[in-house]
């Protein structure tokens, strides 16, 4: 204590002034451990496989299109008495009230009576490709009328419309006329190979 009463604040050595050692304390810490050994490079962490992208938009898309369709399917139901006539816009409407009139005949024919729809749909996708290859124009299938099940709704006479409606090789289709079947049939034109 000083003779004052107040302590006394102990002395700090003055700091040194900058100098060249003091700028580069890398280059003295270099210096002062010595020669250093590289390691060995350490492979990089392996990476997590990204996810494929999805398209969300366009699965989106595509699912409001079939349910639009699906709509359409479900209100336009045929019945029994109902026929059957489609045309693509490039055939002429002659074209098909000629066929309504059973004016082509019939090359090759295919009954689906007692298959059940999963049957019917396969029998029918491949009859009409064989068809298609053989160069067969015109033929008849035999779907039934439909009085005999067990809902109002023939089913596969639905079938065989919705069927042939979305396929490309398929120019026009009527029902056949009474003596070719009536309402129980449905001659269908094909497009040539």
């Amino acid at each position: 204590m000083a003779a004052s009463g107040k302590p006394s604040k102990p002395k700090r050595s003055p700091e040194p002034p900058p100098g060249p050692e003091s700028e580069d304390d890398a280059a003295l810490f270099r210096a002062a451990i010595g020669p250093v050994r590289e390691l060995p490079a350490v492979p990089a962490p392996p990476t997590a496989t990204k996810p494929a992208p999805v398209p969300s938009m366009a699965r989106r898309d595509e699912e409001d299109a079939r349910s639009e369709f699906q709509r359409a399917l479900d209100a336009s139901f045929l019945e029994a008495g109902d026929a059957m006539r489609y045309r693509r816009d490039e055939v002429p409407p002659r074209v098909l009230r000629r066929l309504g009139q059973g004016d082509y005949a019939a090359q090759d024919e295919l009954d689906l009576h007692h298959a059940d729809s999963a049957q019917a749909e396969a029998l029918l996708r491949r009859f009409l490709k064989e068809a298609r290859d053989a160069g067969i124009g015109c033929v008849r299938v035999i779907h039934g009328k439909g009085l005999h099940g067990d809902s109002r709704v023939p089913v596969l006479k639905n079938l065989v419309d919705r069927l042939l409606r979305q396929r490309a090789d398929v120019l026009a289709f009527h029902s056949a006329p009474a003596a070719q079947g009536g309402n129980g049939a449905v001659l269908v034109l094909l497009k040539p190979r």
